[in-house]
């Protein structure tokens, strides 16, 4: 071993007057020469670093021993220990409460001892040590606890030894187990995390590394930079620019927040803090690891039978390809080879027009060349196979009319009209409208032929006719409802009609008359100002002096041609539609008053029809493709209904105001539910043309028809009940066919008698016929 070159201080001290030394527990005194053989046995078992800091613990001047300095590779004499001895005897005798003159010394803070002598039950004295302050001032916290003293010394000096070196309280550290012991207890056990089959220098046992530092090094062998997050090849900083600035970039001082605790930050802290004591911020959680020898999780070995299986019985196999024929060979008969132009021909064709192989011939197949269309036609085939699947179906036989809704039968929703028992010849053209009265006797119509005449409904006899206008034909007929006045009212061209015919018994015909009159005494009790507003919306007047002959009391003269008609179930309002106007084309009129209200500035789209309710202040505008419903007392709109068809023609609402049937130019019936909703209950297609007319019965009996222009009428029972859980039963009865098409113009109006099951159509060939 090395000899130090490191100066030692041997310190000498005056022995003490007295050979006894008196120690501080009041214990018997101790022998100076028992003192000098402890103190040389503890020199000889110190080195020289515990020799130098009892120098130092001991507080000596080292002026006073600087003449006493030897060196440390000179050996000492005799004389210089026994110098020793007596320094440290004086140490001791400094420690125990004594100075070198005998006298009682002032114990410093390091002097004190830090424990508490007491008596145990025996009467021997016990010693009660203080508790160790956990304060640690080092900064060398982060240096390992090494448990092997030996220093530098190689372990190889321990060879020989059973034990490898000494711990900090003396005592011997047992060699680890090794060789043939150490190999079965590691093949008797799995290998622990951090196992590095390394040997540890300074203390024999296994090394064990943590992941960081297993991570470490993987990169210092695979030659890479130990530290994780380096970045070899940072980007460049430019320090320095071209430019040779004279100035500092910013003279400003520096701001006080750099040096100074953030209050912030600070408030930031306590915020977290805060939140953490009261259990508002809980600590991460990690989620609870699964067992894996779970008993309730069933798993399935889906490979522990790996036999061949059959196939499933709904399998279908691919099919074969044809074997080659004649044309394939190579080799092929003369008659299968092409002619020269049948070849050229053959190139000629379109790729995907002409066959995919042309057939050649060769003397050996040695000279067959490869297929150029070999690759594309496996892709082929396996794409056909792909996009094919195959799945074998099983057949049901089902009766297609098991199929279709049980529906009652017509038997039994009897009475409705079969037959055509009475027509109405008289009109020349078409018949484009008619009307039954509510009394059910008198059938008015109007044609093209410009005339309106009114029919005797039992006798098929016409009773009275008037011709109104030359020129225009008659668009619709309606007869007022009610009983106590019998009214007629007649469209041709722009002009509204009101007619009384001379064919009723006095009494009602005076009063129908003076139903009419009353509005022209309204009109004069009004003033200017009404009539001016009147007259803006249309002007009601006398008819001709011919026509006063003839009962056509009132004219009331519109802006546009007028096409439908509609009473309000009182008898003193109507609405006409007028499809030509905008702003006009919707009016409403008091026959009472003789006035005539425009409810609509604009209307969405083209209008084709209106109503009112049966029983309620509501009032339905039919455009193009909607229907419209509208609060006529608080003058709201209510809906919109959505029929979905392309071009509505007609419609009717159900008695008790709840349904509405619409009929439209795209061949469709649609049944509407209105507490259902806005789109239509039931969709029918039974023409195979345009629906010009759809109608209810008004009488309370079940029944709808329809009228197309493929020359039929087709007639439906639709039962409607009060309760709401139960749908509308809608079932066609009878087609009604008589009518000839005209012009790709069959049946035009339609009506139903308001007390029996009977039905009267009018056609485009100038007849009106009656259906019982």
């Amino acid at each position: 071993m090395a000899v130090s070159n490191k100066k030692r201080k041997a310190v000498t001290r005056d022995s003490p007057e007295s050979e006894q030394v008196v120690l501080s527990d009041g214990g018997e005194p101790l022998m100076s020469g028992a003192l000098n053989g402890i103190l040389s046995q503890s020199e000889d078992s110190g080195s020289d670093e515990e020799n130098s800091q009892s120098d130092q613990d001991s507080g000596f001047d080292e002026a006073s021993t600087s003449e006493n300095d030897i060196v440390s590779n000179e050996i000492p004499s005799d004389e210089e220990e026994d110098t020793q001895r007596q320094k440290q005897d004086q140490d001791l005798v400094k420690i125990n409460g004594f100075t070198d003159h005998g006298e009682k010394a002032q114990p410093s803070e390091e002097d004190v001892p830090n424990y508490v002598e007491t008596t145990d039950a025996n009467g021997n004295p016990r010693y009660i040590y203080r508790d160790i302050d956990p304060i640690y001032d080092s900064d060398d916290s982060a240096a390992p606890a090494t448990t092997n003293t030996i220093g530098n010394i190689p372990l190889s000096f321990y060879d020989s030894y059973p034990h490898i070196g000494y711990d900090i309280n003396g005592k011997k550290i047992t060699r680890p187990a090794q060789g043939e012991a150490l190999d079965a207890l590691l093949n008797s056990i799995d290998i622990p995390q951090g196992w590095t089959g390394l040997t540890d220098p300074t203390t024999g046992k296994p090394l064990e590394l943590s992941q960081e530092e297993l991570e470490i090094v993987k990169r210092i062998q695979k030659s890479e930079i130990p530290e994780e997050d380096f970045d070899p090849y940072p980007t460049t900083v430019e320090y320095f620019t071209k430019k040779t600035e004279t100035m500092p970039l910013s003279a400003a001082p520096e701001p006080k927040r750099r040096f100074v605790p953030s209050k912030h930050e600070a408030k930031r802290v306590m915020k977290i803090v805060r939140a953490i004591r009261e259990g508002r911020i809980l600590p991460y959680k990690p989620p609870p690891e699964e067992d894996e020898d779970d008993i309730n999780v069933i798993r399935y070995d889906i490979w522990a039978s790996e036999a061949p299986r059959q196939d499933h019985p709904m399998h279908v196999p691919a099919p074969k390809l044809p074997p080659p024929g004649y044309n394939e060979s190579y080799h092929p008969p003369p008659e299968y080879l092409p002619d020269p132009s049948e070849k050229k021909a053959w190139e000629e064709q379109d790729e995907e027009e002409r066959e995919e192989y042309l057939s050649k011939d060769h003397d050996s197949l040695r000279k067959v060349p490869g297929y150029d269309r070999f690759v594309k036609e496996k892709f082929e085939r396996c794409l056909d196979l792909y996009l094919a699947p195959r799945v074998r179906r099983s057949k049901l036989n089902i009766d297609p009319e098991s199929l279709l809704p049980k529906l009652p039968s017509p038997d039994e929703l009897r009475p409705f009209p079969t037959a055509c028992t009475t027509i109405f010849r008289g009109h020349e053209g078409r018949v484009r409208s008619l009307s039954i009265d509510s009394s059910g006797v008198w059938l008015a119509s109007g044609g093209d032929d410009g005339t309106v005449r009114i029919w005797e409904i039992l006798t098929g006899r016409q009773i009275w006719h008037v011709t109104l206008e030359r020129d225009e034909a008659v668009n619709v007929v309606r007869w007022r409802p009610g009983v106590d006045a019998v009214i007629l009212s007649a469209a041709a061209g722009e002009n509204l009609y009101f007619i009384v015919p001379p064919i009723l018994a006095p009494g009602i015909e005076n009063s129908s008359v003076d139903v009419l009159d009353a509005g022209f005494g309204y009109g004069s009790e009004s003033g200017s100002t009404s009539s001016k507003t009147k007259s803006s919306a249309a002007q009601w007047s006398r008819s001709s002096p011919s026509l006063l002959d003839a009962g056509v009391l009132v004219k009331t003269s519109l802006r546009s041609p007028v096409k439908v008609i509609n009473w309000h179930r009182r008898g003193d309002y109507l609405s006409t539609v007028s499809p030509a106007g905008q702003s006009t084309a919707i009016a409403i009129h008091t026959l009472s008053k003789h006035l005539t209200q425009l409810p609509f500035r604009r209307l969405k789209g083209l209008p084709q029809s209106a109503s009112f309710h049966p029983n309620k202040p509501v009032f339905f505008v039919a455009t193009k493709h909607t229907i419209r419903s509208y609060d006529l007392s608080k003058q709201v709109l209510l809906k919109i209904i959505t029929p979905g068809a392309r071009w509505i023609s007609s419609f009717d609402v159900h008695p008790q105001g709840d349904n509405l049937i619409v009929g439209s130019y795209d061949k469709r019936l649609l049944w509407h539910d209105l507490e259902l909703s806005v789109r239509p209950y039931k969709t029918l297609r039974y023409h195979r043309k345009a629906i010009r007319a759809v109608a209810f019965h008004k009488g309370g009996m079940p029944l709808f028809a329809d009228a197309s222009d493929d020359g039929t009428v087709q007639v439906f029972h639709g039962k409607v009940v009060g309760d709401l859980m139960q749908n509308a039963t809608i079932v066609p009865v009878k087609v009604l066919r008589g009518h000839d098409v005209k012009g790709t113009i069959g049946v035009l109006d339609l009506d139903w008698h308001p007390k029996e099951p009977w039905l009267v159509s009018a056609g485009s060939d100038g007849t009106c016929r009656l259906w019982i």
